[in-house]
């Protein structure tokens, strides 16, 4: 199907803007509840059956492992497999990933729903491809496509070897005469890593609605990143046989939720989309690539591609838009707010400037459903009012149009604030009870919940100090969001006070060398991966100097994860304020002139606690 011709929408007057500012505060204000954050609950205790595994058959009998390793890396998505195909590159032998999942993958071994692709393009997405020699067949590649790359890293450089599947850690505790980490999980396992890396990412544990009665609903249900192709029938591509007779709902629009409903719609008795917030859907104009399309025939394709596209999207200037789809070409509406709050005597102008631009973007998709959607009143159900970059944008050239078929129905959930309630037979909605077979849970993941920021992973330091006890006391203190004072030889890989992007594969990647690095330094010299307390102070300033404002911006959105539904983002400093571009070039001048002597020396570690 070809997508519908995007029309520049004109600069709006001052008084549309007046009047959009209104509209966008009533539209919040529909949307806003009360228990913010808490109108979620994870996938544990009663409701745990939601994160069980349905793709490994469960976790392989083993015995216990009793051993040690040089490096420990928490985690087998993207992140884990990079960081050990670095340290491999690095000649770092005896590596061990550990993983929840039954196999490499992360993100992509959880989410196998129908239609999933990824929304960046697969020639900058999918990591290493200049060294694997893979080229995508797709310009957004399909989830399975994505896992397979993941595993093809992983096999590339030796990591199933030691690899730990079904697997959770359950502790990490420093031995200082061992100078050492004891891994500990919850498959009896307890060895020694001389490293840990952290790469437990934040899309990996399902996020549910905490709906009355969810509980009672005598259907059969299940969260969108543990489809149930045996109750559903077919593959990730459709042919969702089992659905055929049958009444089904789907509760979430966001990114998973425009992928999934144009399958459902394709092969269900009857569809039901539960929405509380429509999203933005642009054109996607997938289609299939060859190597001459994207230049795989040069040496370094895939790096200069992502490099640009990271330039594109981080504000920064460019020569020429090489992947040129949508988010390059809402580049200034995203990542360029940022360097523009830098410029004080700037804000004012820029402010004005950016919401005439943002209004003309907006303008563009709100038109797009127009000419899309047959219905009216489903047409402005559908319509998104807020700002851009209030939620993650979402592509697709076939969402719409499956709420032009008579067997889709879209209840808006908005001036009840969600859902009232789920009964035995289906969903409540505004005193209407709508009778389901089926209920898929498309509502995403709980962010920040994974890792040792969470909790869920504990991790005891030096003299048996706690990690999040001593974020606790003086607030979380990272030199360049990787290592710690007081917790040698640990590596953290994340967002946290470092540098982010929308296409994270490529962040993960430079974090992975950075990892790496500090392995082998730290290996050659006989010292200790361990900050100073002064190099935190330092580092800490440095992301406070010049950190932009957007609280005015979030507290204006409607409710949604990038402001913990409405709740605001968290206060401080969280993150380098010159965008990732800047960020990495930091870190490799770092490497060649500081690394050396940031390293602790077992002999000058008190003076490295400070």
């Amino acid at each position: 199907m070809t997508p519908s011709p995007q029309v520049p929408a004109p600069a709006p007057s001052p008084d549309e803007l007046a009047a959009l500012r209104r509209r966008y505060a009533r539209e919040r204000e529909r949307r806003v509840r009360p228990d913010g954050p808490r109108q979620y609950v994870g996938a544990d205790a009663d409701f745990g059956f939601y994160a069980a595994d349905p793709y490994a058959g469960g976790p392989a009998v083993r015995e216990p492992v009793r051993d040690g390793v040089d490096v420990a890396v928490v985690g087998g998505g993207f992140g884990g497999v990079l960081a050990g195909a670095r340290l491999r590159a690095r000649g770092v032998e005896r590596i061990r990933v550990i993983d929840k999942g039954g196999d490499f993958g992360g993100t992509w071994y959880w989410n196998r729903y129908p239609g999933v692709h990824c929304d960046i393009e697969s020639h900058v997405y999918l990591p290493m491809l200049d060294e694997t020699g893979y080229v995508p067949e797709w310009k957004y590649a399909p989830g399975e496509e994505i896992r397979q790359h993941a595993m093809r890293i992983a096999r590339r450089h030796d990591l199933y070897a030691d690899a730990l599947f079904s697997t959770t850690v359950t502790e990490l505790t420093w031995e200082e005469s061992s100078r050492g980490w004891r891994v500990e999980t919850d498959r009896g396992d307890s060895f020694l890593a001389r490293y840990v890396i952290t790469a437990t990412g934040t899309m990996t544990e399902p996020k549910l609605p905490a709906i009355p009665g969810i509980e009672d609903f005598e259907g059969h249900t299940f969260h969108t990143s543990r489809w149930d192709y045996s109750y559903t029938g077919g593959t990730p591509q459709g042919g969702l046989t089992g659905l055929a007779d049958k009444r089904v709902g789907v509760v979430g629009t966001g990114a998973t939720g425009v992928q999934v409903i144009p399958m459902l719609a394709e092969d269900a008795g009857h569809l039901y989309v539960f929405q509380r917030t429509p999203s933005t859907v642009d054109v996607r104009a997938n289609r299939r690539t060859t190597a001459a399309d994207v230049g795989a025939d040069r040496e370094g394709w895939a790096r200069a591609r992502r490099d640009n596209f990271l330039r594109i999207v981080s504000g920064e200037e460019y020569e020429e838009d090489l992947v040129a789809d949508g988010w390059t070409s809402s580049a200034g509406l995203l990542e360029k707010l940022l360097p523009s709050f830098r410029r004080p005597a700037d804000r004012e102008a820029f402010e004005a400037a950016y919401e005439a631009a943002d209004a003309a973007k907006m303008n563009e998709v709100r038109a797009r459903v127009g000419r899309t959607v047959t219905d009216p009143r489903t047409a402005e159900m559908l319509t998104p009012w807020y700002r851009y970059a209030c939620k993650r944008p979402t592509f697709s050239d076939t969402y719409y149009q499956a709420f032009n078929r008579t067997d889709v129905t879209l209840v808006d959930t908005a001036d009840t604030h969600g859902i009232e309630r789920v009964t035995r037979r289906g969903v409540v909605v505004a005193g209407t009870e709508y009778a389901l077979d089926c209920l898929i849970l498309a509502t995403g993941f709980s962010v920040g919940i994974s890792g040792v920021s969470s909790g869920r992973l504990p991790v005891h330091g030096r003299d048996g100090v706690p990690l999040l006890h001593a974020w606790a006391r003086h607030g979380v203190r990272t030199l360049h969001g990787f290592t710690c004072n007081g917790f040698p030889n640990l590596i953290h890989m994340g967002s946290l006070q470092n540098a982010s992007s929308v296409n994270f594969t490529h962040v993960l990647d430079e974090q992975a060398v950075h990892a790496a690095a500090l392995v082998a330094a730290a290996e050659a010299e006989g010292a200790l991966v361990e900050p100073s307390r002064e190099a935190e102070d330092a580092w800490l300033a440095a992301i406070a100097e010049g950190a932009p404002d957007h609280e005015w911006f979030h507290a204006e959105c409607t409710p949604g994860y990038y402001n913990r539904e409405g709740a605001g983002r968290p206060g401080g400093p969280t993150a380098y304020p010159h965008g990732a571009v800047a960020f990495h070039e930091l870190l490799r001048r770092w490497r060649e002139e500081s690394l050396h002597e940031a390293l602790s020396r077992p002999a000058a570690r008190g003076t490295a606690r400070g």
